[in-house]
């Protein structure tokens, strides 16, 4: 079975290797530290506390095998030709003004890297998938769980 690619912007590319030297480097020696001032209280306190450094460390140890496999599947989405391209593709930035008239701007990314509140949406969210090949002044309707919206393209860069 094939597992589709993890498309990512060159900052969250590099926002990932960091994240992943962060925990084999800093993350691991804190877990082991933690283990080792567990084991030294003795049996009266070492239940609490080493149970909690063992799920840390497996917190760890979980999101670097989870980053790692990200990496394995990782592709780098040309954001210079998203963002010279009229119309919408992952990598570009959108502006939109809803039926209510509210102005919003999104960057289309890929899932791994999506934030709403930071205005990073996944090209697979209902708003991602209806915006993906629009072009200024089209219209788009967007089904999500919480209703229909209409909203339209106002700028794309």
């Amino acid at each position: 079975m094939t597992q589709a690619a993890v498309l990512l912007t060159s900052e969250g590319l590099a926002k990932l290797k960091a994240e992943l030297q962060e925990l084999r480097t800093k993350g691991r020696a804190e877990v082991a530290r933690a283990i080792r001032e567990a084991q030294e209280l003795g049996m009266s306190q070492v239940d609490g506390q080493y149970e909690d450094a063992k799920n840390q460390q497996a917190f760890v140890e979980g999101r670097i095998l989870e980053i790692e496999k990200l990496l394995e599947r990782a592709t780098v989405i040309d954001e210079r030709a998203a963002h010279g391209s009229t119309v919408v593709r992952v990598g570009s930035s959108v502006t939109v003004e809803t039926a209510a008239g509210k102005t919003l701007t999104f960057q289309i990314v890929g899932s791994a890297e999506a934030n709403p509140a930071a205005g990073r949406i996944s090209h697979e969210s209902p708003v991602g998938q209806a915006l993906l090949g629009r072009a200024s002044g089209d219209v788009v309707t967007v089904t999500a769980p919480g209703g229909t919206s209409r909203m339209t393209v106002t700028a794309v860069a």
